[in-house]
């Protein structure tokens, strides 16, 4: 334990290096679609004012970690709860703790680098989309920013202040009017919300759309007609066949013969992406414990000088 690395938020952000994050994350959705991470059912403790969950995995190459993560109300934002948390990285050959570091960093850009690899996977070109303005949506624009600096990225959402802040984290980024008329125009939409109701329409969508869906974890961020006409992608099983808050809301009681095709499948090859110009593509994001080990594997082997960069 002496020599545990503890690393806080800004040093955890600053580890979390783009190329390197999208290829562990890449190899982590890979394995799930294989079945060869080890990721068990997340759980929660109660208490009376939140809840302390917890997700463990193991993915080969990658390494074991769990991530500890509180939810709880948030004082500042009434209606709205804070997630606080940490993960922690253990070596996989003999079970030392290597290293802690903010879970908040960490979740925000895992989900950010899956989102991304289903845009590069389903998306036909044009006008890129991020709808929020928060934590996650943040990081997007950052990855994004870092991934590709010169193709432009429009912002959209209710508040314009916000808006303009988060546009200004990407070198090509423009703060949009509205939510609405951003989406109407735009060949990938990241939807990166808080939202307990749908944020975007069936009919605000183009033909060919791409729609990387990481938010709604209180709610449907989807509305029941984009799922319905939409060839869906998720990064787990589970995000169809459980019940939220660990499946999804929108891809809950789906129609028979409406399959979920995982983007790891899809990222090897042995499953086809999109199928036609017009065809609609959706990936809903839950989140998975698999990512959340890709992250901290980046994470360890920057602050420590270890590992190999894969471009």
């Amino acid at each position: 334990m002496n020599d545990l690395l503890v690393l806080d938020r800004a040093a955890t952000t600053a580890a979390l290096e783009p190329h390197r994050l999208m290829a562990a994350v890449s190899d982590a959705l890979v394995a799930v679609a294989h079945g060869q991470a080890s990721v068990p059912p997340r759980i929660a403790a109660f208490a009376p004012s939140g809840l302390l969950g917890a997700m463990p995995g193991y993915v080969p190459g990658l390494g074991l970690a769990a991530k500890l993560v509180s939810v709880f109300a948030d004082p500042e934002h009434p209606g709205r709860s804070s997630h606080q948390g940490i993960v922690a990285l253990f070596d996989a050959d003999d079970g030392r703790p290597l290293a802690v570091m903010d879970a908040e960093p960490i979740t925000a850009w895992r989900t950010a680098a899956a989102a991304t690899h289903s845009a590069l996977a389903l998306a036909r070109p044009g006008p890129v989309v991020v709808v929020g303005t928060g934590a996650q949506a943040r990081a997007q624009v950052a990855l994004l920013a870092a991934l590709r600096p010169a193709e432009p990225v429009t912002v959209a959402g209710r508040d314009p202040a916000a808006v303009r802040t988060v546009a200004g984290l990407h070198p090509a980024g423009r703060a949009a009017d509205g939510i609405e008329a951003a989406v109407r125009t735009a060949a990938t939409v990241y939807c990166c919300t808080g939202a307990t109701r749908p944020v975007l329409r069936r009919d605000w969508l183009a033909p060919g759309t791409h729609v990387s869906s990481v938010g709604g974890s209180h709610g449907p961020e989807l509305d029941a007609g984009t799922v319905a006409d939409a060839t869906l992608f998720a990064e787990w099983p589970g995000a169809a066949a459980t019940a939220p808050p660990s499946g999804a809301h929108e891809l809950q009681d789906l129609p028979p013969g409406h399959a979920v095709t995982l983007l790891g499948s899809v990222l090897t090859g042995g499953a086809p992406g999109r199928r036609s110009p017009d065809l609609l593509t959706v990936f809903k994001s839950t989140g998975h414990a698999a990512l959340d080990v890709a992250a901290a594997h980046v994470v360890h082997g920057v602050a420590t000088g270890q590992g190999v960069y894969r471009k």
